[in-house]
């Protein structure tokens, strides 16, 4: 099974984030993700990763100093130290609400979301303990994994995202996972041909016998 676990992660999920009009504090909310609703987060054709995460993952998760950016980069908009941006979970999910009034960036992004120019969330971390389900399909060769994220070890931040949700998913699953998706496939591989090298060895020990 591919571990993940310790290296910082991103992802974006399709959540909505939205300003609150009429808002002198240049209020937005969102979540940064939901609980419990499975995602498809990999397909390659031959190997496919379905991800979600569990409702307890961020029990005990570090969340000491998380920041609000836009795209995981630049300038920071918000923060939890100085009061700016608050997290919490509920039934749903990891809900974000920041004040993005403190900088000119910060209110210019305001507007972006307000206008719907910007709309959707993502957030980066690191996972303490996940769990792992394959299934492959013997008529076609296609796996089908399952992760499941069990605890989240650092929550890193909360982001505005500008690309739409099935890209910016594809791209981070590209940029963070491509090596072990790689080796599983190519594990994959040598064992079919493995198992292709034996059954000839088998028809031509049964065509001398």
């Amino acid at each position: 099974m591919p571990v993940l676990t310790n290296e910082r992660e991103y992802r974006n999920l399709a959540q909505p984030l939205t300003a609150q009009a009429g808002d002198e504090a240049r209020t937005v909310e969102g979540y940064a993700t939901t609980f419990d609703s499975e995602y498809l987060l990999w397909d390659s054709g031959s190997y496919a990763v379905y991800e979600r995460v569990d409702s307890r993952a961020f029990e005990g998760c570090d969340m000491t100093d998380v920041i609000m950016q836009y795209d995981h980069q630049g300038r920071v908009f918000a923060r939890s130290s100085n009061g700016t941006l608050e997290l919490a979970t509920d039934a749903h999910g990891l809900r974000v609400r920041a004040d993005l009034s403190g900088t000119e960036l910060g209110r210019q992004l305001y507007d972006e979301i307000r206008g719907g120019y910007t709309t959707r969330m993502s957030f980066g971390f690191t996972v303490a303990e996940d769990k792992w389900e394959e299934i492959t399909d013997h008529n076609t060769g296609r796996v089908t994994a399952h992760r499941t994220i069990l605890k989240l070890k650092k929550l890193y931040d909360v982001s505005a995202v500008s690309l739409p949700a099935n890209d910016a998913t594809e791209i981070s699953a590209r940029a963070l996972s491509d090596g072990w998706i790689r080796r599983a496939e190519q594990e994959r591989l040598k064992a079919r041909q493995a198992e292709e090298n034996r059954r000839k060895i088998q028809i031509i020990l049964e065509v001398t016998q």
